[in-house]
């Protein structure tokens, strides 16, 4: 994980972020949490992943795996992944849905390429975040929401497509459910569009997609992969030097620490070491028909 300084007025933090590989030859690149921000608003984790093709015969198996304490939003770009959970969701999302798993007092899932689509190949690409739950809804029961891409509020103009996938934004309003004041959309800018960055919530970041965008009025501009953290309160407008497409995410910051140890977040130390040991006793709910089991980090 790394930074780099930017002079630009209103600019907290620039980071960017290091390529990953899971394993197959699929890699993230984990924006968040990192040695330099822990956190956006109620965001705490933050990963691209992909660009990934897979030939015939390969796609992305993600094992079954617990949570507790925070909420998993899927939203894809490209290709598709198929869920299931320990509460019985089985669903593939495609691009522009949304998948909110609510993990709460604990939930087990597992993310792969579907049969049909291993047989024949193709590409992924996307993003995974969580988001932390409030102390009063960190032991919720868990569970799952899929929306439609239909579904998710999207409004065009002036060379600017704003889709919020969660929370609110620029009087668009998302339907899926959430636990605190957030943000997260997805912006598609055409080359020369501006987007002025409001500071209806306290915090905030874009994340760069695709392309390239310069703050009006400075110098200096923000490349594909970099993670920019604004000020509380700064006023920005951005613009496209070519087409580009960034990630908005930010929200009101929980009062309290989170604490995290591998897919684990807390605001109790003591809860993520019940956590750990509810785990390796394989006390958590499994996913049906999965069989393998990740073992606890050391």
């Amino acid at each position: 994980m790394s930074i780099r300084s930017s002079d630009v007025e209103g600019v907290d933090l620039v980071i960017l972020p290091p390529v990953r590989d899971l394993g197959d030859g699929f890699q993230v690149r984990r924006a968040l949490p990192s040695a330099h921000r822990r956190m956006v608003g109620p965001f705490i984790f933050f990963d691209q992943m992909g660009e990934a093709t897979f030939n015939s015969g390969e796609g992305l198996d993600v094992r079954p795996h617990p949570h507790i304490g925070l909420a998993t939003v899927t939203y894809l770009l490209e290709g598709e992944i198929l869920h299931r959970d320990s509460v019985g969701s089985v669903q593939p999302i495609r691009p522009g849905e949304v998948n909110w798993m609510t993990a709460g007092s604990g939930i087990v899932h597992s993310e792969r390429t579907s049969p049909e689509i291993r047989a024949s190949g193709g590409k992924l690409f996307g993003l995974q975040t969580w988001v932390a739950l409030p102390r009063q809804f960190e032991e919720v029961d868990p569970g799952f929401a899929h929306h439609k891409a239909q579904e998710i509020p999207t409004t065009e103009a002036d060379g600017i497509r704003l889709t919020v996938i969660a929370g609110t934004s620029d009087g668009l309003i998302s339907p899926v459910r959430t636990f605190s004041d957030m943000v997260y959309a997805d912006i598609a800018l055409q080359d020369g569009a501006r987007y002025q960055l409001k500071a209806e919530h306290v915090e905030r970041a874009i994340y760069v997609v695709g392309g390239e965008v310069e703050v009006i009025g400075q110098s200096g501009a923000f490349a594909t992969n970099e993670l920019i953290i604004f000020k509380p309160g700064a006023e920005i407008i951005l613009r496209a030097k070519g087409p580009a497409r960034l990630m908005l995410l930010g929200g009101e910051p929980l009062p309290e620490q989170r604490h995290i140890f591998w897919n684990f977040v807390s605001s109790s130390p003591e809860r993520l070491e019940q956590a750990k040991a509810d785990w390796k006793a394989q006390r958590f709910a499994p996913v049906p028909a999965e069989h393998e089991f990740i073992p606890l980090p050391e």
